[in-house]
């Protein structure tokens, strides 16, 4: 059930008879657009289930306009409802074959669920439709970066950029946790006593930073090679913590 207006006045309507005595008595078009308007509302306001339930009342007045499908899958992916959202976007390219906020909506969708692959493929089709949209170039930039690395040779998914992992609350958060872990303690003890070199000073020691990245380094190998379900713990809860859908104006 929907609220709508007039003149001032609150009225509650069902939307059976929204449908039934709205659209019969050439009021189904002024309807329509309060019922969009108001889902679009409920998205400004973070109400997303209320949104979707508007959106939802859009389609059955109009099932074939693209837009309000469109919409009901932005409200969708904030539900964290990725594969509803998903089959909205076609449906509502099914209607605009040319709609490329549907293929940039279904982007978003695909990279939450780490199909990186189409997601790159949904926001290059949406840049064909739309070239100078920042937002697909944004988001097809991250895309592409993650299929990069989930698709590098040693498989962990993760750059060891040490300013951006020491200020990421994420990885502070599993790092702290993985430290815990008897086998990860057992792994940082026998690199340290390597890497220090035994009692001459300065000799095979961490001399400088760029000796602890290095060690820092060997450390990630080292697990990758020995367990590397705890790298693949740790992929995925950077990217869990990490990943955040770009706003959209609705339509």
């Amino acid at each position: 059930m929907c609220v709508f207006y007039r003149g001032g006045v609150e009225d509650k309507v069902p939307i059976e008879m929204v449908i039934r005595v709205g659209v019969t008595s050439g009021k189904g078009g002024e309807d329509l657009k309060e019922v969009r308007d108001e889902g679009n509302n409920h998205m400004k306001e973070e109400n997303y289930a209320a949104a979707v339930d508007c959106y939802t009342q859009a389609i059955e007045l109009d099932p074939n306009n693209a837009v309000y499908y469109c919409n009901r899958a932005a409200a969708q992916s904030k539900l964290s409802h990725y594969t509803d959202a998903i089959k909205d976007c076609e449906k509502a390219i099914a209607i605009d074959s040319k709609y490329s906020k549907a293929y940039g909506r279904m982007g978003l969708a695909l990279t939450a669920m780490n199909k990186f692959e189409e997601a790159v493929t949904s926001y290059q089709k949406a840049l064909d439709l739309d070239p100078e949209n920042d937002s697909y170039k944004s988001n097809l930039k991250i895309a592409e970066q993650k299929l990069r690395e989930v698709s590098s040779p040693t498989g962990t998914g993760l750059s060891f950029d040490m300013a951006s992992l020491i200020n990421n609350p994420a990885f502070i958060s599993m790092a702290a946790s993985l430290m815990q872990n008897p086998q990860v303690q057992q792994l940082m003890s026998g690199m340290m006593t390597n890497a220090i070199g035994g009692p001459a000073a300065g000799v095979g020691g961490l001399t400088d930073l760029s000796s602890l990245i290095q060690a820092g380094q060997q450390f990630a190998q080292q697990i990758q090679q020995q367990n590397p379900e705890l790298i693949e713990q740790l992929r995925n809860h950077i990217r869990s913590r990490s990943f955040s859908s770009s706003t959209e104006e609705h339509s």
